[in-house]
C-alpha cells in the first residue's frame, strides 16, 4: 500500500493577486489535484499563475458528498491542495468537513498561511484589536439574525461579521437596535482598488451605506465597555 498523500489547506487572495504567498505557489505547483469552492475562480487564479492542475469541485453543500473521494485519493498517496474563492479555507468556507474526515482518516494535514478578511479588516477598523469574537455570516431572516446577535450583546469583544451587499443595511439596523449605537467600522473590497473603510457610530454608518451597495463587507462592532 502507497503512503498516504498530505493535505494542505491553502490560503489565497481575497483582491490582490500579488498577495499570494511564495509557499502557496510551491504548493499549488507541487500537488496532484487542487480542491476548490469556485473552479472557475481559481482557474483564473492557477491561469494567472501559469500552473495547470486539475481541479475537484468541493462548494458548501457538496462537502460530505465530496470528502471520500478526496480521503481516498489521499489514501492512494496523492497530495492534495484545498482553497477557497478568497482567503482562508474553512473560515465560513467550506473546508472543515474535509478537515475532520482528514483527521479521522490519519491524514497529515497542514495549513499554508496567507489574506483572511476578517484580519485586514480588524486591522484598518480602529477598534480594539486584542481581543476578538469572529462570527462568521447572520442568519438571512431577520428574527433569526436579531437572536444571532443578542448572543453577543454583552461580549467583552470587538465582534466580526461577515454579510453580503444584499442584506448589509438590515444586519447594520438591527445591530443598532440589539446593540445601541455603539462605535463600529465596514469594510468592503479589501485588498482592490476600490477598497475602503468606514468608520463611525452604527447610526453613521447606516446614514452614509450607499443606496445600491456593492461587493461583500466586513463588520466590525465596538464591544459594550468600549466608550
Amino acid at each position: 500500500m502507497s503512503q498516504a498523500g498530505t493535505l494542505y489547506f491553502v490560503a489565497t487572495p481575497i483582491g490582490n493577486l500579488g498577495d499570494i504567498t511564495l509557499r502557496a505557489l510551491e504548493t499549488l505547483r507541487r500537488v496532484d489535484y487542487v480542491v476548490s469552492e469556485d473552479t472557475r475562480r481559481t482557474g483564473l487564479l492557477l491561469k494567472h499563475f501559469e500552473i495547470q492542475k486539475p481541479q475537484i469541485s468541493y462548494y458548501e453543500h457538496k462537502e460530505r458528498l465530496v470528502a471520500p473521494r478526496i480521503i481516498q485519493l489521499l489514501e492512494e498517496g496523492r497530495s492534495i491542495a484545498v482553497v477557497t474563492s478568497a482567503g482562508t479555507p474553512g473560515i465560513s468556507d467550506p473546508g472543515f468537513v474535509l478537515l475532520r474526515h482528514a483527521i479521522e482518516a490519519g491524514i497529515e494535514v497542514t495549513a499554508i498561511p496567507g489574506p483572511t478578511a476578517f484580519v485586514t479588516a480588524l486591522v484598518l477598523s480602529g477598534l480594539p484589536v486584542h481581543s476578538l469574537t469572529f462570527r462568521g455570516f447572520p442568519p438571512h431572516k431577520s428574527g433569526q439574525r436579531r437572536h444571532f446577535l443578542e448572543a453577543d450583546r454583552d461580549s467583552p469583544y470587538t465582534l466580526i461579521y461577515y454579510e453580503s451587499p444584499f442584506r448589509i443595511r438590515r444586519l447594520l439596523e438591527d445591530a443598532l437596535e440589539v446593540f445601541g449605537d455603539r462605535r463600529a467600522a465596514i469594510a468592503k473590497e479589501l485588498t482592490k482598488i476600490h477598497e475602503s473603510v468606514h468608520r463611525g457610530t452604527l447610526s453613521e454608518l447606516l446614514a452614509t451605506l450607499e443606496e445600491n451597495p456593492k461587493g461583500e463587507y466586513v463588520v466590525l462592532i465596538a464591544s459594550k465597555d468600549l466608550t
